[in-house]
C-alpha cells in the first residue's frame, strides 16, 4: 500500500497524563517515592546476597538476579517518566524510543524466564532434597540465569529490529508513559500482521512456556508437600517457596491481564481506556519491582538475619 505525503518521524510524543496536570504532580511524588524504595530494597537484597555467605545458594543467586533485573527494568522508563511530569515537552527521539523499547522488553522477557527457573529450583529443593546440591550445582544455576538473560536480549533484539523498520507517519502520539512496543507498533502506517505474529510466538515461548513450567513445578511441589505427615513439616516445606509463589502470582497476574485481555482495534489510541490501562501499566511497571524485596525479606528468616548482621556491622564501624 502506498501512502501519500509519508514522512519519517524523528520523535514521538508520550501522552501519559498530559491532560491531567494536577495528577502529574501527584504521580511525580508517588512514583519518585516508589522508585527510591525499589532502588533501596532491591539494592539491599543484592548486597546481602553477595556479602552474607549463608545466602550463597542457588535460590539467593536467582533472587540477586531478580533484584538487579528489577532495578534495570524500572530505570529504563521511570527517570524519563518523572522528567516528563515536570516539563511541557514530553517528546522522545526515535532512537531513544527504540532503546527504551529494547531495554524494557529485554528486562520483562528475562524476568518471565527467570521466574520459571526459580520455580524449577524450588521443585528440586522440595521434591528431590537429597539430590539438590548435585542437580543445582554452580554450573547449572549460573547457566540457567545466563540463559534467562540471553532469552530476553535475543527476543527483544528481534522484535525491536522489526518494529524500527516499520514506516511511521502522521500520528506520533504514544498513548503511554513510555515507548511500550505494542503501543508504538499501532502507530505504524503499514501492515503489522507480521510483527503481531512474531509477538505471538515470543509470548508463547517466553511468557506461556515459563508459566507452564511454573504450574507444573508447583503442582508437583503441592503433591509432595501433601504427602508429608507432620503439619510442621508441611508448613516448613511450603514456607521455602511461598515468597516466590507470591511474586509469580503478582507478576503473571498483572502481565496476563494487561496483554491478553480483549482489546479493540484502536485500544492504544482511545482516550476511553486511559485510566484502566495506565493504572495497570503503573502497577506492573512500578509496584511489582517494589514488592519483590518486601515479600522476600518479610517472609524469609535468612534474609532478616543477614540484614540484622549487616546493620550490626555498620553500627560497629561507626
Amino acid at each position: 500500500m502506498e501512502w501519500e505525503n509519508q514522512t519519517i518521524l524523528v520523535e514521538f510524543f508520550l501522552k501519559g497524563l498530559s491532560g491531567y496536570p494536577r495528577l502529574e504532580v501527584l504521580f511525580f511524588v508517588l512514583i519518585l517515592l516508589l522508585y527510591v524504595v525499589i532502588l533501596l530494597g532491591n539494592g539491599t537484597l543484592i548486597i546481602l546476597s553477595i556479602l552474607d555467605s549463608r545466602l550463597h545458594t542457588p535460590m539467593y543467586f536467582f533472587l540477586g538476579n531478580l533484584s538487579f533485573l528489577d532495578i534495570c527494568y524500572t530505570s529504563t522508563s521511570i527517570p524519563s517518566t518523572l522528567v516528563s511530569f515536570l516539563t511541557e515537552r514530553k517528546t522522545i527521539s526515535f532512537s531513544g524510543c527504540a532503546v527504551q523499547m529494547f531495554l524494557g522488553l529485554a528486562m520483562g522477557t528475562t524476568e518471565c524466564v527467570l521466574l520459571g527457573m526459580m520455580a524449577f529450583d524450588r521443585y528440586v529443593a522440595i521434591c528431590n532434597p537429597l539430590r539438590y546440591l548435585i542437580i543445582m550445582n554452580r554450573n547449572s544455576y549460573v547457566t540457567m540465569a545466563a540463559g534467562s538473560w540471553l532469552s530476553g536480549v535475543v527476543n527483544s533484539a528481534v522484535q525491536t529490529a522489526f518494529v524500527v523498520r516499520l514506516p511511521f507517519c502522521r500520528n506520533n502520539v504514544i498513548n503511554h508513559f513510555s515507548c511500550e512496543i505494542l503501543a508504538v507498533m499501532k502507530l505504524a502506517c503499514a501492515d503489522i500482521s507480521g510483527n503481531e505474529f512474531i509477538m505471538l510466538v515470543a509470548t508463547t515461548l517466553f511468557i506461556l512456556m515459563p508459566l507452564l513450567l511454573i504450574v507444573m513445578s508447583y503442582s508437583l511441589i503441592v503433591s509432595s508437600i501433601l504427602k508429608i505427615r507432620s503439619s510442621e513439616g508441611r508448613s516448613k516445606a511450603f514456607s521455602t517457596c511461598s515468597a516466590h509463589l507470591t511474586v509469580v502470582i503478582i507478576f503473571y497476574g498483572t502481565i496476563l491481564f494487561m496483554y491478553m485481555k480483549p482489546k479493540s482495534k484502536d485500544a492504544f489510541n482511545s482516550d476511553g481506556l486511559d485510566a484502566t490501562d495506565k493504572l495497570i501499566s503503573m502497577f506492573y511497571g512500578v509496584m511489582t519491582p517494589m514488592m519483590n524485596p518486601l515479600i522476600y525479606s518479610l517472609r524469609n528468616k535468612d534474609v532478616k538475619e543477614a540484614l540484622k548482621n549487616l546493620l550490626s556491622r555498620i553500627l560497629i564501624c561507626k
